[in-house]
This record gives structure tokens, C-alpha cells and sequence, in this order.
């Protein structure tokens, strides 16, 4: 049986200015996660927000809250981010060198677990750490930034995730460059959570609605031989 399609809309492109406001109106309008970016201007050239933040619009939703990591070191901030709200911390490979360790406090604080891999990073990473996983997110996207055009050579590599993911329980999650022209390409590839900033966020909250609808038809329509 195949997961679901999921829409996890990055709270990245919001208005800041009101983000519990666009986190109600994204639950409103049918996001299945919120997506939450977490940069630290060191791992990545960028810096958005922590813990604190994360806690104060917890209680604006009671959507699973997908809480990327994008820092290093990642092990000291596990259990801020558990405490603040997170239903699943995903952490890049590349930010450290026990990923294993990462994996097991995650788990030790009763969250789902999750490893990102860089567009340029090979899929066979993923391959021992694939028994304690509940998600691999893949960036289309150099991460840092949001708004960022969907590099395409990353397509063969979400097969390649699709493939070693098996019949294991693992969400195949991408992120960055998401719309409705590209994520049935990562659908069709193996894909089934899509992360999206500026294509959901477009045109304000009325628009929300009929936004994260057409990405979830566009991923649908295109599902590969996998499902």
C-alpha cells in the first residue's frame, strides 16, 4: 500500500510579521505538514529561527510539524526542538559525522527521524542508516535560501532513495522548487511528501487553498510504477 500524497508547505516563504496567522491559515487551506526550516548562518548562509519561535506557533495548529534542521552541530539543539513542538527532526548528513548517534537522540525524545541529503551528496549515504529512518528528504535545492529554481539532476537520485527505501514504512520527502510543473517529476521518481515555499504562499491566504490543491493533483496524476 502507498503513502498518501503530502503537501508540507514551508513556513519559510510566510509573512513573518504574522506567522501564527499563516500557519492557521495553511492548516485551514489543507497543508498535511508544516514544514519548518531551521538555519543557523553557519551550516547554511542564512539564518531563520529556532526553538522559541517553533514553540510559539505550536499551539496555532495540531498538523505534524516537520522540523528540518539545517545546522551544525545538530545534537545539542535535539531536545530544544522535541520540546518545542517537533513531531519529526530531519538533520543533513553532511553536518556531522555520527549520524547514528543524531538518529538515536531523536528517537530518545519520542520523535520520528529524518536525514537530508544535499542535491550534490550520493544516495548510497542513506543505505545504513535506513533501519532507523522514518523519512529521507532530498533538496532540489542548494539549501539556504528559499525561492530557488528545482535542480533536475537530482530526479535520478529520488529513484534511487525510492529503490533502497523498499517496502520499508520511510516518507521520501523533496524539497525546494516545488510547483505544479515540477513536483510530478519527483512524484513520478518516487517522491510522495513535497515541501513547498513561494508555490504555495503565492497570492496570499485566499489563494493558499486552490495552491496546495494543484500541487497535491498535479503529484498525483504523474505517481510512478512505484506506487
Amino acid at each position: 500500500m502507498s503513502a498518501p500524497i503530502r503537501i508540507a508547505p514551508s513556513i519559510l516563504s510566510a509573512d513573518f510579521s504574522k506567522l501564527g496567522e499563516e500557519v492557521r491559515a495553511i492548516d485551514a487551506a489543507g497543508a498535511d505538514w508544516i514544514h519548518c526550516d531551521v538555519m543557523d548562518g553557519h551550516f547554511v548562509p542564512n539564518i531563520t529561527f529556532g526553538p522559541d519561535v517553533l514553540k510559539a506557533i505550536r499551539p496555532h495548529t495540531t498538523k505534524f510539524f516537520d522540523v528540518h534542521l539545517m545546522i551544525a552541530p545538530v545534537d545539542p539543539y535535539v531536545e530544544a526542538f522535541a520540546k518545542a513542538g517537533a513531531d519529526l527532526i530531519s538533520f543533513h548528513v553532511e553536518a556531522g559525522p555520527h549520524p547514528h548517534r543524531t538518529l538515536q537522540a531523536i528517537r530518545a525524545q519520542g520523535k520520528k527521524a529524518g536525514i537530508v541529503l544535499n542535491p550534490g551528496t550520493p544516495a548510497c549515504l542513506v543505505e545504513p542508516l535506513l533501519d532507523d529512518l522514518d523519512l529521507i528528504l532530498l533538496m532540489t535545492v542548494n539549501p539556504g535560501f528559499g525561492g530557488q529554481s528545482f535542480i533536475h539532476s537530482v530526479l535520478p537520485k529520488i529513484a534511487q532513495v525510492r529503490a533502497l527505501i523498499g517496502a520499508r514504512p520511510i516518507s521520501l520527502e523533496i524539497d525546494g522548487g516545488a510547483t505544479v510543473e515540477t513536483a510530478p517529476l519527483a512524484a513520478k521518481a518516487g517522491a510522495d511528501v513535497f515541501v513547498a515555499g513561494s508555490a504555495v504562499f503565492k497570492g496570499g491566504p485566499s489563494a493558499y487553498a486552490g495552491n496546495i490543491a494543484a500541487i497535491r493533483r498535479a503529484a498525483e496524476a504523474a505517481r510512478g510504477e512505484w506506487v
